[in-house]
């Protein structure tokens, strides 16, 4: 009981841990001992570092608004910094360093975003999809559908292009790369909207008086269709999207007031006109999307984590294949289990994004090649317990075969990129195999001539995917 009490008795002002107290004391008695110029420099160092994350996600050029902007607020943080006084004392000029060159630092890191080579290079093909659109979309001013081919396939290079930028995981260069690509997708996808899916009408305009006005928003909406690519693409150079969403909401509005006396026929008309109309508002959004979307950075993505886990057990397929005593006990359980994770890859979604796609289809390459692998070896195995006489032609390009086999081994095994000594050496074997087939007489046996044109085609494939394994590429 008295120890009880005595706790109770304790004075509320009495620290229960004095040494804790004491240090908390001692640093509040720093900080009030610091000296003022110091305190301002750890002031504006804080104000910098709430601008790093504007200035490391920048993903526009120099002469962009807001590069402009960010630049000015570095600046002025620069020369407060300069302004404050060191007083010739060692411990203020320190701070005074330190505060300039982090302001520095993110300086030169907003202008190497502005002007990376690989930024420089998504604009010039942005610059490419523009002219194209320049080029190619009158038929839509004046109200038609028809688009010239070569604008489709054009459109559908460009993303190819923009798709195969590699961006290092820079968080800027990776914003530009999906801001730039979400356009022209857009693009694509009214193109190809306008082009397969029209409206099943017009209806005769006999039919009822309120088909007339139908008729004349339908046609005011594939001029819109023209506006709106050319806003997408920055070439209009007389409209904004706030007045084309005004414009295409008082359609909606028109449409809506119109009487069809329960006409089914009249209403779905007009229905399918309007799901038109919103389709092309959707993509009005994607401008303001673009600043504040989080899409580009697809690590987090659920396709591409499914993809990551297919390649996953891919390589650990691999590596049981490569290493194991006796290969051939594995060739079925693993042919069977790698067509398994081809199925699975089909049945990732793309999302309409073009990377996704790509990652998805460089996968299937790989899951595929490594089947090839299993089959040559299989081959070449039956082959050794074949014995009879073969044309001696046939016999060469067998044993370029052989030679394949183990090239193709070291392939997928090779985890580089093409400066490295390891790639030029495998360039050289395959290049080699290849230069053995074509000095292959097959002195006109069919057989022979179908089996190098095989063996041929196997080469050139080993070579695209060495290629493919060292162009570093990433989503």
């Amino acid at each position: 009981m008295t120890v009880v009490w005595a706790a109770v008795m304790t004075s509320p002002f009495e620290c229960s841990c004095p040494d804790a107290c004491e240090t908390d004391h001692n640093q509040r008695m720093d900080m009030g001992n610091q000296h003022p110029n110091i305190s301002r420099l750890q002031e504006i160092q804080k104000e910098v570092k709430s601008i790093e994350p504007q200035v490391v996600g920048f993903s526009g050029l120099s002469d962009d608004k807001n590069y402009k902007k960010l630049e000015r607020m570095l600046m002025r943080q620069l020369f407060e910094i300069d302004s404050v006084d060191t007083e010739g004392k060692g411990d203020i000029q320190q701070a005074r360093k330190r505060a300039a060159q982090e302001t520095e630092r993110l300086l030169k890191e907003l202008e190497q975003n502005a002007n990376h080579p690989h930024r420089l290079e998504i604009q010039n093909i942005f610059r490419e999809a523009q002219a194209l659109v320049r080029e190619k979309i009158v038929p839509f001013y004046s109200g038609g559908n028809c688009v010239a081919e070569e604008f489709e396939e054009g459109i559908q290079d460009i993303i190819l292009r923009l798709t195969h930028v590699k961006t290092g995981g820079k968080v800027s260069l990776r914003k530009a790369r999906y801001h730039t690509l979400t356009k022209i997708c857009a693009v694509q996808e009214i193109i190809e909207d306008c082009v397969k899916r029209q409206p099943s009408l017009p209806l005769s305009e006999d039919t009822h008086p309120s088909v007339a006005k139908i008729n004349c928003v339908m046609c005011e909406v594939n001029k819109a269709r023209g506006t709106l690519i050319a806003l997408l693409m920055g070439v209009a150079n007389n409209e904004t999207c706030k007045h084309l969403s005004c414009v295409l909401s008082g359609m909606i509005a028109d449409l809506d007031a119109l009487d069809v006396c329960g006409r089914t026929e009249i209403r779905n008309y007009r229905r399918e006109v309007v799901e038109d109309i919103n389709k092309l508002l959707k993509y009005l959004d994607l401008e303001e999307e673009a600043d504040t979307t989080h899409a580009f950075d697809l690590g987090q993505n659920h396709s591409i984590l499914k993809i990551e886990k297919v390649l996953k057990r891919m390589r650990e397929i691999k590596n049981e294949l490569l290493q194991a005593h006796n290969p051939p006990e594995l060739y079925l359980s693993s042919k069977t289990e790698l067509q398994a994770l081809i199925g699975q890859l089909d049945e990732v979604s793309p999302e309409k994004n073009p990377c996704i796609r790509e990652a998805r289809r460089r996968a299937v390459i790989a899951v595929q090649t490594l089947i090839t692998h299993i089959d040559l070896k299989e081959a070449l195995e039956k082959r050794k317990a074949f014995v009879c006489e073969e044309h001696p032609s046939h016999r060469a390009v067998w044993a370029v075969l052989g030679h394949l086999s183990e090239i193709l081994g070291e392939v997928l095994l090779f985890d580089g990129n093409r400066t490295d000594k390891n790639y030029i050496r495998l360039e050289e074997l395959l290049t080699k195999q290849l230069l053995a087939l074509d000095a292959v007489d097959p002195q006109g046996e069919e057989q022979c001539k179908a089996a190098r044109k095989q063996a041929v085609k196997l080469a050139q494939n080993i070579l695209s995917f060495l290629d493919l394994k060292s162009d570093e590429w990433e989503y």
